[in-house]
């Protein structure tokens, strides 16, 4: 599986973070960091809720 983050929608809300803390993180300046672009297969349920809670749509997942 491979995550996907659209720059240009991500508005750092951290929905995501609370999902998927294993993968995504916001830094000091309240800005994502993908932490893991190809997470295993155990992370996938938790990745999915990332992407499903984003309210612009920025997480896609591959695979």
């Amino acid at each position: 599986m491979k995550v996907n983050v659209d720059w240009n929608l991500c508005d750092g809300n951290g929905n995501c973070v609370a999902e998927a803390p294993e993968t995504f993180a916001l830094n000091d300046d309240d800005e994502l960091d993908l932490l893991l672009a190809e997470p295993g297969e155990a992370l996938r349920p938790k990745v999915e809720l990332a992407a499903a809670s984003c309210p612009k749509r920025a997480i896609t997942i591959e695979g």
